[in-house]
């Protein structure tokens, strides 16, 4: 019964010393000296502030793209013990002892490691040598851009981490494909594919681009199968068993389940990990903060503090005698209440026009008494909520009263002060001078869901049609001269166009008017509003609005120091300082390895020649060489080429400030290719053996180049102290600048 116990009990492990000992020398090259320098290096001081925000817990809005890296960089701190007390103000600030360097740069630095082991793997995947392999996670490993890249608490090292394992996932979902469809590692490396794409968009929007191309060769792969004829089993099935016979070959049970295999795991799983993303990054900030100001009032008023403690409990519905303050909707050139004030337009305007006089109609970028109105019934005198209260519902007709000067919101025919092709928005004054009033408005709620929808607080988003003229109140942005005090211009849009955000105001603050005499509206007007109904937004719709926040919020793009265009990038005639040691010659730039970059472009030059040629001949008949190696050569092509053009070509249509940096998941493609080019080159142009021997002999020659240039390049890549002389010798560029103090 125990005989088994006679036998020793024995497992087997098959081990890649050469993944081994290129993981550990990665490791070493990224984690050495991780927390030098001990002060903010460039860039660190843009995501530094986001983590000490996730820290406390305080809503932010970052334009430059979705949450996930924020967020692993928040991870590293959050397992650092860092409290977020820091002031992340200037580059080249010493870190207080509280800040754990290491812990927030420790994951960059490790995914920046982990893209040596993934280069290696690509190419055995791609079915090339594992000499051509360890070349290529060799260049990686040497390469300074990256090196420098993903020592600091930056992205960039994390999205090409994710990159890689994106296209070694779906290599090695493709090479089973063969053999073992919809087995366990089958399905592993197909959901494994789908998860990295995701986390690869929800880094940086750079990731769409690989995700774009690997949707696409999956498709064209697809696309193959459906002339595959030996296509035979379905979990083990049989052709005969998994067909239905009633249909065609398109229509093979096989064929839908690959189908669907691949809309889950590509399409499904991808867009239901982003939107996690967000929902951690909404449920972690929850309190309200510097950023708030740019979303609605409805997200404002669902974080905690902020307009929540001004808004909370305010009553949901306006009806008739509500008292209400009208924030703008667009937000541009800044948020700001629908005002008025005592003062009136001046009888003429500088240009020698003249105006009615009446009093002035603003919008004011502060909370202020004077951005109260009432809402009346035209049929009724009274200006307080009746009991029960009387809703207003879209298509109402109402009177908005100015709450402290009881005067009516007013617009007529006479031209508004800065834009003459609208009309003025007024309090009416009666002058007695045959101009009537004309303050009758429409109310229409553009984000109904029908007809009868009634006027919310904060959720609705409302139009005001003047009833007598047509026009649309509508915030022009321009600013008003003095007599205005700079505040912003309202007027009347006679030729409305759609639903422009300008021209849609939302109920910010709310309560029920109780006092029908002045003086005492005017105390009631000055407190704080209290009842109980709670306004949150489902998950959805936060997400929504702050998806499109991201998409279409743009700071002022100023000319950096070192921001270049992306024809620089090729030939690396720029380079940027991340940080300059305050006394002696230290410092750390991003620089790349010469070598490398400009063996990748030839080896994408020779590639596209290469491939030219090959169809050229191919076309007549010609086969240079065999089948199986040309398959090969497009499969790399697809891969190596397709990602260096995906991530590079797109940056020629923006419009942002680029860095040198925006060019390294690029390069990365392209380094990647330099071995598969040298491998075709041995293998199928050196026929003969001296001259593979003398090919093996340039290669040598070229690789002791790399390793020369990358340990020349070394000292600013990890901020060795240099003499003036030194960093003289470095300027292997005049455009560079390299920067040497003043003796």
């Amino acid at each position: 019964m125990l005989g088994f116990l006679k036998n020793p009990v024995v497992v087997t492990a098959e081990i890649n010393l050469n993944l081994v000992v290129l993981t550990v020398m990665g490791l070493i090259s990224r984690l050495w000296g991780l927390s030098y320098p001990r002060a903010v290096v460039f860039d660190e001081v843009y995501y530094g502030q986001f983590v000490s925000l996730y820290m406390k817990r305080i809503f932010f809005v970052d334009d430059s793209g979705p949450p996930l890296g924020h967020m692993l960089l928040a991870l590293g701190g959050y397992l650092g013990g860092f409290d977020g007390n820091f002031l992340w103000n200037r580059i080249g600030a010493e870190y207080s002892i509280n800040v754990p360097v290491w812990s927030l740069r420790f994951l960059p630095a490790l995914a920046g490691a982990l893209c040596i082991p993934l280069a290696y793997q690509i190419l055995v995947e791609l079915q090339f040598s594992h000499c051509a392999a360890l070349g290529a996670a060799l260049l990686i490993l040497l390469e300074n851009a990256l090196i420098t890249q993903s020592r600091f608490m930056l992205l960039e090292s994390i999205l090409i981490a994710f990159i890689l394992l994106a296209v070694l996932s779906y290599l090695k979902f493709y090479n089973l494909q063969k053999h073992s469809s919809f087995s366990g590692r089958w399905w592993f490396w197909l959901l494994l594919t789908g998860v990295a794409c995701s986390c690869a968009v929800g880094v940086k929007y750079m990731g769409l681009f690989t995700y774009m191309l690997l949707l696409a060769i999956a498709g064209l792969h697809f696309w193959h199968m459906l002339g595959d004829r030996n296509l035979s089993n379905v979990g083990g099935l049989s052709l005969r068993k998994a067909c239905m016979s009633e249909f065609s070959m398109f229509f093979q049970v096989s064929l839908a389940c690959h189908f669907l295999a691949r809309g889950l795991t590509l399409l499904v799983i991808p867009v239901a990990m982003y939107l996690s993303f967000f929902y951690v990054h909404l449920t972690l900030l929850y309190r309200s903060g510097p950023h708030d100001q740019i979303m609605t009032s409805a997200f404002q008023a669902s974080l905690e503090g902020g307009l929540a403690r001004i808004t909370q409990g305010q009553p949901l519905e306006v009806a008739y005698g509500s008292q209400i303050t009208l924030r703008n909707v667009l937000g541009k050139p800044m948020q700001c209440w629908l005002h008025s004030h005592t003062n009136t337009y001046p009888i003429r305007y500088e240009n020698g026009r003249g105006s009615s006089h009446q009093q002035q109609v603003t919008c004011y970028p502060f909370k202020d008494v004077n951005n109260w109105w009432i809402v009346k019934d035209p049929g009724m005198q009274q200006l307080v909520v009746s009991n029960p209260p009387r809703p207003v519902r879209h298509g109402h007709i109402v009177q908005l009263v100015h709450g402290i000067t009881t005067r009516y919101l007013n617009t007529h025919d006479v031209a508004a002060p800065l834009s003459p092709h609208s009309q003025e928005v007024s309090c009416y004054i009666d002058y007695n001078i045959s101009m009537p009033a004309q303050n009758l408005w429409r109310v229409e709620i553009v984000n109904r869901e029908s007809d009868t929808d009634v006027w919310k607080t904060i959720l609705s988003e409302v139009r005001f049609v003047h009833v007598n003229t047509s026009a649309v109140l509508k915030l022009s942005g321009a600013s008003l001269p003095e007599w205005g005090y700079r505040q912003l211009e309202v007027v009347g849009e006679k030729l409305s166009k759609g639903y422009h955000q300008s021209m849609v105001w939302n109920v910010e603050e709310h309560r029920y008017g109780k006092s029908q005499e002045q003086k005492e509206r005017e105390v009631e007007l000055h407190s704080p509003t209290r009842m109980d109904i709670s306004k949150n937004l489902s998950f959805m719709a936060k997400f929504t609005e702050l998806q499109w926040k991201i998409l279409t919020l743009k700071n002022e793009d100023t000319e950096h120091k070192y921001s270049s265009s992306a024809l620089d990038w090729i030939t690396m005639d720029t380079n940027i300082a991340y940080w300059l040691h305050p006394t002696s010659g230290a410092q750390i730039h991003l620089l790349g390895n010469v070598c490398t970059w400009a063996s990748a472009n030839i080896a994408a030059v020779v590639y596209v020649c290469l491939s030219l040629w090959y169809l050229i001949r191919r076309r007549r008949k010609i086969y240079d060489i065999p089948e199986d190696a040309w398959q090969l050569w497009v499969s790399a092509g697809q891969i190596c080429v397709g990602g260096w053009v995906v991530n590079y070509l797109p940056f020629f249509l923006m419009e942002k400030t680029l860095f040198l940096y925006h060019y390294l998941p690029a390069l990365t493609f392209q380094i990647l290719l330099i071995p598969i080019v040298l491998q075709h080159l041995s293998d199928h142009l050196c026929r003969s053996l001296l001259s593979k021997s003398m090919f093996n002999a340039l290669i040598v020659a070229w690789f002791s180049s790399v390793c020369f240039a990358y340990r020349t390049f070394s000292p600013v890549t990890y901020g060795e102290p240099l003499s003036v002389a030194e960093l003289k010798e470095l300027r292997w560029k005049d455009s560079w600048n390299i920067l040497i103090r003043k003796q």
